[in-house]
């Protein structure tokens, strides 16, 4: 059952663990994209998950989105390697506008 209310939440830039996240907190669960900052400010998209409680309701591209915006507004360049952003921004193709790193495309 998706939720019109999903698409307002917040954005969580957790980079405190070794492990940097992109999260979006959804019903008490949390939905994240792991990521690795490159000093050449490149953002290396590695890995999405969403609770399995949560599957099915579009909250992947929620937080796909969320976090493009997120990297766009802070002048970041994105390395999409998680197959789920790759096949997102296949079918997205506008949101990757102006995004991808040096050597990587969408198509």
């Amino acid at each position: 059952m998706k939720n019109p209310a999903w698409e307002k939440l917040p954005l969580i830039s957790n980079d405190l663990g070794q492990k940097k996240r992109f999260e979006l907190l959804v019903e008490g669960e949390t939905a994240f994209i792991e990521y690795i900052q490159a000093k050449n400010n490149i953002i290396y998209l590695t890995h999405t998950e969403v609770p399995r409680t949560l599957e099915g309701n579009g909250i992947g591209a929620i937080i796909v989105s969320k976090t493009l915006e997120h990297i766009r507004e802070n002048g970041f360049k994105i390395a999409p390697l998680c197959p789920f952003i790759a096949a997102y921004l296949k079918r997205n193709p506008g949101k990757a506008d102006g995004l991808l790193a040096p050597g990587f495309s969408v198509g």
